[in-house]
């Protein structure tokens, strides 16, 4: 195989690969401030995150509370890189590239789902 074709990133080491590493994910969480649910999502995390510090109890109920967010845009994240994928291959309609961004949809269902659960559930005992 040519050495054009080769993927830098992968003959990287050490602190120089982590940094670089680094570079990338900025990179793609800039790329999610693009995508209006990603952006949707961070609003709500911009509100919930700071409110867990009220509704928890302790340190676990906090990190729960934080974690059920996180989840859901890592989620996100994980389902526009499938989305983009998809498209890149091309703008026809087919019945694996459908399946394919409904999993994705569902997986972010699922993680809103779980959030939601959890923060109904610690704002039942808090107010309740």
């Amino acid at each position: 195989m040519s050495e054009i074709h080769d993927n830098p990133q992968k003959k990287r080491r050490g602190l120089n690969r982590v940094i670089h590493a680094l570079g990338y994910s900025l990179q793609g969480l800039k790329a999610g401030m693009f995508e209006p649910a990603f952006r949707q999502e961070i609003w709500l995390a911009c509100a919930l995150i700071p409110l867990s510090f009220f509704v928890g109890n302790n340190w676990v109920e906090i990190s729960v509370l934080i974690g059920s967010v996180v989840i859901v845009l890592i989620v996100e994240l994980l389902n526009t890189g499938l989305e983009s994928a998809i498209d890149r291959v091309g703008p026809q309609w087919h019945d694996l590239s459908k399946r394919c961004k409904d999993l994705g949809s569902a997986a972010v269902l699922l993680s809103i789902l779980l959030c939601a659960g959890i923060w109904g559930s610690a704002l039942s005992v808090k107010l309740g």
